[in-house]
């Protein structure tokens, strides 16, 4: 292959964010899209059609020589999907091979770089769940990235060329940085719901409970990115008004014993939080 020649890369998996990245990649003339394979012929050739290029491919037998593997299954599947394209002899010395996974490492595609290949893992801190929406608003995405350098090396400018914003992760604390992800999106919406349920108790219906609590997410929000979690924070434990802390909390758990725990959890990191806002 020449210098100048753009590098090829197939994706065994392509479902949403298989699918959308490889259209970005297309369309922006980064790679030149090889198989596209998944479980069955019909949606290889769904996810070949939305990607524009590519060809499609039931399972693993039969895959084409390849630059680059982008093996984008669910978490559960990629060790033993790796494993499978190691045996079927798919990958070689001077391949790149990687993952999307915010929960895995890059050390999951161990049976890739055994064979040779050099493996990396770059996840993207977005939800792929509408693919047309991130096609259009991908620019600016965060990007988890951990590996072999010779792989982020190619792997890293691909990103950046459709938007992508790279941050480097330790390997060995993937899971935690993964956790970090699970706080500010499920958690963040667990909270919203917490909330909806203790307003409902008092008498407020969820739907405008739900209206009334948009702007102070979204005021609350804006001042954390402003000027940080400690600036930030108000409220009766920022004031020191642990007799208001402990009716809440009395409050609480005699509605949902469950929430008064949680509110009695979140106290304490609070206080915390509000002591080293005053040191």
């Amino acid at each position: 292959m020449s210098p100048g020649e753009r590098k090829t890369l197939s994706i065994i998996g392509a479902g949403h964010l298989g699918s959308t990245l490889g259209r970005l990649w297309h369309e922006q003339g980064v790679f030149r899209i090889g198989d596209v394979a998944t479980r069955s012929m019909a949606s290889a050739q769904q996810a070949a059609a939305f990607i524009g290029a590519g060809r499609p491919v039931a399972g693993l037998d039969g895959l084409a020589d390849a630059d680059i593997f982008l093996i984008a299954t669910a978490d559960g599947q990629l060790g033993p999907v790796c494993a499978g394209l190691a045996r079927n002899g798919a990958i070689h010395a001077g391949q790149l091979v990687f993952h999307c996974s915010g929960a895995l490492s890059s050390a999951e595609l161990a049976p890739a770089a055994t064979a040779g290949a050099k493996v990396a893992s770059i996840h993207p801190i977005r939800s792929f769940a509408q693919p047309l929406q991130v096609i259009h608003s991908f620019a600016g995405t965060w990007c988890g990235v951990e590996g072999d350098a010779q792989a982020l090396n190619v792997l890293g400018p691909a990103f950046e060329a459709i938007g992508a914003r790279l941050a480097p992760v330790d390997q060995q604390h993937k899971t935690l940085y993964h956790a970090a992800a699970v706080f500010a999106s499920n958690y963040l919406v667990t909270l919203v719901d917490a909330t909806l349920q203790a307003y409902e108790g008092a008498g407020v219906p969820r739907a405008q409970a739900l209206q009334m609590i948009q702007p102070l997410m979204t005021n609350t929000l804006e001042n954390i990115f402003r000027a940080g979690p400690e600036a930030a924070l108000s409220g009766p434990v920022a004031r020191g008004d642990f007799g208001t802390v402990q009716r809440q909390s009395q409050a609480l758990s005699a509605f949902r014993p469950e929430l008064g725990a949680l509110y009695d959890l979140l106290a304490q990191h609070t206080a915390k939080l509000a002591q080293g806002r005053k040191t």
